[in-house]
């Protein structure tokens, strides 16, 4: 899961070069949708669609619709590396939001200590890396990072009992059909074939292969402990870049990367005998499961 995260700052810098960042949402939704339906169909599962249009339609538009389109406005005017290292904020977010739930237990203080050393790297990465002009866009990433902790959570508590494949195809139909009016307007005079390159891979990989894993990373270990894709997936993000697209290794990325991804993983683990509470979406809020042990390859 990380991998295939860590590709698309890389590739949506090269995409952006051509296209508007709202044909790049359209052109990396409709072509899974499409690729979806057949199995839906062959699933039987427009019923559960149409039972959940709501949730799927609502996860679309904080996971694709508006996110995507914020990054890749954003990655025209900041770099692929400060992008991906941007996105360290959601696990932190996502240890916030849960612990608003008031069912879901007093925070202890590893998450607390976890949450601080986090903001610390968050203000070393931003302070560090801010430069005339680039504001709006670190807000624009900051708005992404909150979409992408609203989109785990949706999974985790409204869409859990629904098949990934209905899902992702009902979420991207969704925001491609929202996206065309825009683009229509904003249509490219022309698409070289290294955009189209980057293209085919963020829908197809990136999008249609990716969300159908990350299912079942959030069915597995739970929405919080899911984003813990990122720290690894924005450790490639920045060696691409660097490497592929020979951006900077800034001061902020040394000093406030391995702060982020330390009070990260604080924040979302746990102690190996703690039991962990999770709200699972029903009146009475939170269910405690024990720790399970690992799975076997007999099982």
């Amino acid at each position: 899961m990380a991998v295939i995260w860590g590709v698309p700052y890389l590739l949506i810098r090269v995409a952006v070069r051509q296209l508007d960042p709202g044909v790049l949402v359209l052109f990396r939704t409709a072509p899974v949708a499409l690729l979806l339906v057949p199995a839906v169909a062959r699933g039987k599962r427009w019923g559960e669609l149409v039972a959940n249009w709501r949730w799927i339609a609502l996860f679309g538009v904080v996971e694709f619709g508006i996110p995507w389109y914020l990054m890749a406005s954003a990655e025209r005017h900041i770099t692929s590396s400060l992008t991906s290292l941007l996105i360290c904020c959601v696990p932190l977010l996502s240890v916030a939001v849960q612990r608003l739930n008031p069912s879901g237990g007093p925070v202890s203080p590893r998450r607390y200590l976890g949450l601080a050393v986090g903001a610390v790297g968050v203000v070393s990465l931003v302070g560090l890396d801010l430069r005339g002009g680039t504001a709006k866009w670190i807000v624009m990433m900051l708005c992404v990072c909150v979409g992408y902790t609203i989109g785990p959570i949706i999974l985790a508590t409204r869409l859990r009992g629904v098949n990934g494949v209905t899902v992702v195809m009902g979420a991207t139909a969704v925001v491609a059909v929202a996206w065309v009016p825009w683009d229509v307007a904003h249509w490219p005079a022309r698409i070289s074939s290294e955009t189209f390159a980057s293209v085919a891979v963020l829908s197809v990989v990136c999008t249609a292969g990716a969300f159908l894993v990350f299912f079942e990373l959030v069915k597995e270990v739970g929405a919080a402990r899911a984003t813990v894709v990122t720290y690894v997936n924005t450790a490639l993000a920045v060696a691409l870049g660097i490497v592929g697209l020979h951006e900077p290794l800034t001061a902020g990325i040394i000093l406030g990367f391995p702060l982020v991804l330390v009070g990260s993983l604080i924040a979302t683990t746990e102690r190996p005998n703690a039991s962990v509470t999770v709200f699972d979406g029903h009146p009475d809020g939170a269910v405690n499961i024990q720790p399970q042990r690992p799975r076997g390859g007999d099982e």
